[in-house]
């Protein structure tokens, strides 16, 4: 078994092991998730994702270690957008807490499995047609500047006007409501989904959309072109991306109460976005004056600066408005 092979068994054994401790405190049926809960959660799946980045780095050295945590915080400040909108979508479709659990597993589970095919195809594609990439550079520059420039585009995001739920209505017989916490429900002997079923779809289908913005980011990131790196860079890019997305769910039951807060973090996501594609538009002269793994470094601290500065500044500039507001009160009285 080649050092290669022997990693993934690592990560598929530690990945297996960390969802059966995980379904054994946070899925049970009807059975609702304390907040005490879900941030020893957040804890247990981030710790294990910088655990597994020490192992990398033990294993294939500094450079893909740094590639993957720089991949990872990417992906999981993009999960704080993908919160709010699995908010919008419980709403919408009134599911009950007591299933928050169970429906979010089986939707990041279905997630992470149209992630693999989507990096597999894309990781191939790009290593056999390397103009790709100035494409996906492209997209991340107009994406980030649509971010940058949107007030608010979340808002706007109906669940129950989206394409996937009229799809859905159109090919699956659907009742409108939860079959008291089962997916499917039988009447007059004809099975029928339920809603519950339906958010699961809707959740997987919102994470792809995600995933179109975020997998080429992490391209930008990853080095895909180097010969011989080519399969260090899919494994940094399978498990930084099944990691971030894992740790999702513990990650909603923490900030589904303060998403609102984070105002300022899509600035600072479309920032990192423009500027990882500038990197993928630029990288044919960047490489002459810069090493690869001088690059990884910069980026990095790029990253770190823009996601921590904007949270912190989104969490100023809301006790500011606070603290504005209790001073109108007073002056009101």
């Amino acid at each position: 078994m080649n050092k290669t092979a022997l990693l993934y068994l690592v990560f598929g054994l530690v990945i297996l092991v960390a969802l059966i401790f995980d379904l054994g405190l946070l899925s049970k049926k009807d059975k609702k998730v304390t907040i005490r809960q879900a941030l020893n959660q957040t804890f247990f799946w981030v710790g294990l994702a910088l655990a597994f980045c020490v192992f990398l780095w033990i294993e294939r050295g500094q450079k893909p270690a740094l590639e993957y945590l720089s991949a990872y915080l990417m992906e999981w400040s993009l999960s704080i957008d993908n919160i709010f909108v699995f908010i919008l979508i419980f709403s919408a479709f009134g599911v009950k807490e007591v299933n928050y659990g169970r429906v979010l597993l089986l939707g990041i589970l279905m997630a992470i499995v149209f992630r693999v095919i989507f990096i597999t195809v894309g990781v191939t594609l790009v290593q056999r047609f390397e103009w790709l990439l100035y494409l996906f550079g492209i997209f991340l520059v107009y994406t980030g500047y649509k971010m940058f420039a949107s007030d608010s585009e979340e808002d706007s995001f109906n669940p129950h006007q989206s394409k996937v739920y009229k799809l859905l209505t159109r090919v699956l017989p659907l009742v409108p409501h939860d079959g008291g916490g089962n997916f499917t429900v039988r009447k007059e002997g004809k099975k029928f989904f339920t809603t519950l079923f339906v958010v699961v779809i809707m959740l997987a289908a919102v994470d792809l959309v995600f995933a179109l913005d975020s997998i080429p980011a992490v391209m930008g990131i990853v080095d895909t072109k180097t010969e011989g790196y080519e399969n260090t860079a899919k494994l940094v890019i399978y498990t930084s991306n099944i990691f971030a997305v894992l740790g999702l769910r513990s990650l909603f039951f923490l900030l589904r109460g303060a998403v609102n807060q984070f105002d300022y973090l899509p600035k600072g996501i479309a920032i990192v976005l423009i500027f990882i594609g500038v990197k993928m538009l630029a990288e044919h002269w960047i490489s002459q004056w810069i090493s690869n793994t001088t690059q990884v470094f910069i980026s990095l601290g790029f990253i770190l600066v823009c996601l921590s500065g904007s949270i912190f500044y989104s969490m100023f500039m809301d006790k500011e408005s606070k603290e504005h507001a209790d001073h109108a009160d007073d002056q009101s009285h």
